[in-house]
């Protein structure tokens, strides 16, 4: 079914004498103006191999433009669907793949909704303190990106610099650094190993600096400003009606940040900021990611200050591992093991009937899962909302009136991860 903005590319005729010739790339509109169709994406290298914008432009002008999302289709929904409770997590992690914890927690805080389970005190700490972790890491991408992309290749290694550092804690604690599956229903796979502290607290010094130093390479470099400013402008009623959330909304002057109206974890015992814009436009993103960067290294030294003891795991059988040293030498351990591990009847994690919406502040903006149980094993359904599809509806409304140039820092504003856009 189309849509009022659906567009009809122009058929591109060809000579029967000579195949290889094109005779029409072009349309003329009804006043004479003559407009060119031009493909960019899905094997442009900014649109990530899966995003086709339809631009039609006026010489360099672009008078209307459609966005085709779809060419992924790894169905992340539906292939929970048919896996257990646990295998579904590893799913997850291919959502935002660079800020993977935060999808991990996301996912399992709303199973822990069907169970009605409250996780430890520890565990609460230490999902935020990696969730911001995962946030810096991932806002860093996302500004050495755009910088890479409108030519300020310096910013770029400073930026991947610092999340080489944090990838390093991520790797610490789960041993991997993009596909963590590190939580789990009910608690952490592992406590934080020993000595992580003072690494920590080191690379987020270091991680200090480097924000700082990109401050001072791009936010009043000329050309910088002059190709992010006023461009991509996004009104607050129009963030509004887009369902825009993240950066992106506050960056129109909406100040709704999930961690702040609909507290979680351990964020309603730390303190820090909600950075808000006041144009919509690409810079005022820019800076928002580059003061969330600064706040987040706020929370993680708080979460370090307020470490509790005690265990990161419920002591709920009906849903933790035991851990495989004892399984490996305690028989009800692999008796627990087996049962929780094995399909079959009666056999696995099985959440009470019902249904859970659980919400958390993902690195794009809000980012959810709805999920069903029917009692079973593995989910009747899954349903994700990812953080970065409303800003994409939103694109055609950015950029028309634009030069062709300006699509890609807009793009760009928008950290579009192919993962998590998957529909």
């Amino acid at each position: 079914m189309k849509t009022e903005h659906d567009i009809e590319m122009p058929r591109i005729e060809r000579d029967a004498n000579n195949p290889e010739k094109t005779l029409i790339y072009s349309e003329e509109g009804p006043d004479g103006e003559q407009f060119m169709w031009l493909n960019m994406g899905p094997s442009h290298p900014a649109t990530h191999g899966t995003i086709r914008l339809k631009v039609k432009l006026s010489g360099e002008s672009i008078a209307d433009m459609d966005v085709d999302i779809g060419y992924l289709h790894r169905a992340f929904e539906k292939s929970c669907e048919t896996h257990t409770w646990t295998q579904a997590q590893v799913f997850t992690d291919r959502l935002n793949y660079v800020s993977a914890m935060i999808n991990n927690c996301g996912y399992m805080m709303a199973v822990e909704k069907l169970f009605d389970i409250e996780v430890t005190e520890r565990c609460k700490v230490i999902r935020t303190l990696m969730c911001e972790v995962s946030r810096v890491a991932d806002h860093a991408t996302c500004v050495a990106a755009q910088a890479m992309e409108l030519g300020a290749m310096t910013a770029f290694l400073y930026l991947m610099k610092l999340r080489e550092w944090l990838w390093e804690l991520v790797e610490d604690v789960c041993g991997a650094r993009v596909t963590t599956n590190w939580a789990k229903i009910g608690g952490l796979w592992d406590d934080l190993p020993e000595g992580f502290d003072e690494k920590a607290r080191h690379a987020f010094a270091r991680s200090a600096d480097v924000i700082d130093e990109t401050d001072k390479l791009l936010t009043r470099n000329r050309i910088f400003y002059d190709r992010m400013k006023d461009v991509g402008v996004l009104s607050r009623e129009d963030a509004i009606s887009f369902a825009v959330t993240g950066p992106f909304l506050r960056g129109s002057g909406v100040a709704y940040d999930v961690r702040k109206d609909q507290p979680y974890l351990a964020y309603d015992r730390v303190d820090f900021d909600v950075p808000v814009g006041t144009t919509g436009d690409n810079y005022d993103r820019y800076l928002i990611r580059m003061e969330e960067m600064r706040q987040s290294l706020r929370i993680v030294h708080q979460c370090l200050d307020i470490m509790p003891e005690g265990p990161v795991d419920v002591d709920d059988k009906r849903v933790v591992y035991p851990r495989l040293d004892k399984v490996y030498t305690e028989m009800e351990a692999l008796i627990q093991h087996f049962k929780l591990w094995m399909r079959g009847p009666g056999q696995g994690i099985r959440p009470p009937v019902g249904e859970a919406y659980s919400a958390v502040e993902g690195a794009n903006g809000e980012l959810g899962f709805y999920v069903i149980s029917d009692g079973g094993d593995q989910p009747f359904r899954v349903r994700c909302r990812p953080p970065c599809m409303p800003p994409m509806a939103a694109l055609r409304e950015l950029l028309v009136g634009h030069m062709v140039a300006d699509v890609i820092p807009t793009f760009g504003s928008i950290n579009m991860i192919g993962g998590e856009l998957d529909r």
